[in-house]
């Protein structure tokens, strides 16, 4: 009885079997995020190439390179020996992580005001503005001596005017503007001439002129050229002295007599002596205007004769 009561029972046993759990599993799992990782690095690293400058990708890639560390002077040396990529001196947190700061177009407003085109056009831009300045520069001091000019003009012919002795000499001062500079020239006129005949002696009106025209130039240091000049009437002389000499004489002449009048020596440029190849009256080579003396207050910087600046006589 006992022995069919045993063969009667039935034992069922569950067997469990391995594996990695089917898909339930996780493995796959760590792959993905592996590879999303990958991708997002990857994207991340097309954004900054797109975003920075070629400047700001040189400063990123020096300081994730060994070498750059190693050239720097602080810390114990040897590459990642104790080095910093601080500058040498600097003071940093021992708390704060060392960064690298990155301006990103967009950031900040300003940006639109400084594009690499106007970063690179500005070497050019700076020559130009120096150009210009230099222009306005010297505009401005061609104006200045145009006006010192006129001052000294008018000082001259006024004082002439309120000279009893001198007022009738006033159409014997003629004032022009040339390339050359302001010209103050004393001629003969009808009646009225300013050396004797044939000498380089000066009369005492002459001598007188002189001194006047120290008065109005003695306060500008522009320097000066005298000239020379006599009518076409040839010189007869036996030991052959010609209308050269005798322009380069009266040239000199006036010369002394600017210096003795307080006119410093290193100021007259040149002495000249024109015979009668300027004439004053180009119609007539024999016009007693023609004999004469050329004062001209130099320029700084000569330029293109001012037609603004003309006495109602011209030769």
């Amino acid at each position: 009885m006992a022995d069919n009561a045993d063969r009667g029972t039935v034992v069922i046993k569950k067997v469990k079997k391995g594996g990695g759990g089917g898909h339930h599993g996780g493995a796959w799992k760590v792959a993905y995020a592996d590879f999303v990782t990958a991708m997002m690095a990857f994207f991340l690293l097309l954004w900054l190439l797109n975003a920075t400058t070629e400047e700001q990708r040189r400063g990123i890639a020096d300081y994730f390179s060994p070498a750059s560390i190693s050239k720097s002077n602080s810390g114990a040396g040897g590459v990642m020996g104790g080095q910093t990529i601080s500058p040498d001196g600097a003071q940093v947190s021992d708390t704060s992580p060392v960064g690298v700061t990155v301006s990103l177009p967009g950031a900040e407003e300003e940006w639109e005001g400084e594009t690499k085109g106007q970063v690179a056009a500005e070497g050019g831009q700076k020559d130009l503005n120096e150009e210009v300045n230099e222009e306005e520069l010297q505009r401005m001091m061609a104006e200045l001596e145009a006006e010192r000019f006129e001052a000294a003009k008018e000082e001259l012919l006024d004082t002439i005017r309120t000279d009893p002795e001198l007022k009738d000499l006033e159409d014997n001062l003629v004032i022009d503007m040339t390339p050359e500079g302001m010209r103050i020239q004393i001629v003969d006129k009808d009646g009225t001439s300013m050396f004797p005949s044939g000498s380089a002696s000066m009369f005492d009106h002459t001598q007188r002129l002189h001194s006047l025209v120290v008065e109005a130039i003695r306060d500008l240091q522009n320097r000066i050229a005298i000239k020379g000049h006599t009518d076409a009437t040839p010189f007869n002389s036996q030991n052959g002295y010609t209308n050269w000499e005798l322009s380069t004489d009266r040239a000199n002449a006036s010369r002394r007599a600017l210096i003795n009048n307080g006119l410093p020596s290193d100021r007259v440029a040149s002495v000249v002596g024109r015979a009668a190849e300027d004439p004053f009256i180009t119609d007539d080579p024999f016009a007693p205007q023609n004999r004469r003396i050329s004062i001209i207050l130099l320029r700084d910087n000569p330029t293109e004769e001012n037609p603004e600046f003309q006495s109602g006589n011209e030769n």
